[in-house]
């Protein structure tokens, strides 16, 4: 399975998180936000879509731009993940999660400490790294 995740830096230096709703698989955790690439559908334009879903923001799919991915080790799962981490300019303010959970703006050494699915702390460590 293919999912495509923002990192969404704010002027304040702070980037955007969205915790689980507790019902869904990692509940309760905090990831990057995005969502599943569909059958035949790009992941940019997955995650231009996911976001306007999620957070009611526009992105411009030209101004999405790659910055990390981050795989599931095929021997731990039936359908292994890949994540592909995108940064994108952006305008607006976030609309609190639109599909459930919570969304919030951490600094980096705050992100280091929540409680996140496996795949987002490897994706955190690479942007960071990075930064």
């Amino acid at each position: 399975m293919c999912v495509a995740a923002l990192a969404l830096q704010d002027d304040r230096g702070r980037w955007l998180m969205h915790r689980r709703p507790l019902q869904k698989h990692h509940g309760g955790l905090w990831e990057f936000p995005g969502g599943k690439v569909e059958p035949g559908e790009r992941p940019r334009e997955a995650l231009v879509r996911e976001i306007q879903e999620e957070l009611g923001l526009s992105l411009a799919p030209h101004a999405v731009q790659p910055v990390a991915f981050a795989e599931e080790d095929e021997t731990g799962s039936a359908k292994p993940i890949v994540i592909m981490l995108y940064s994108s300019a952006w305008d607006g303010s976030p609309v609190a999660a639109l599909e459930g959970g919570e969304i919030a703006w951490f600094r980096p050494h705050e992100i280091d400490l929540l409680p996140k699915p496996p795949l987002d702390i490897e994706l955190s460590r690479r942007l960071f790294e990075k930064g």
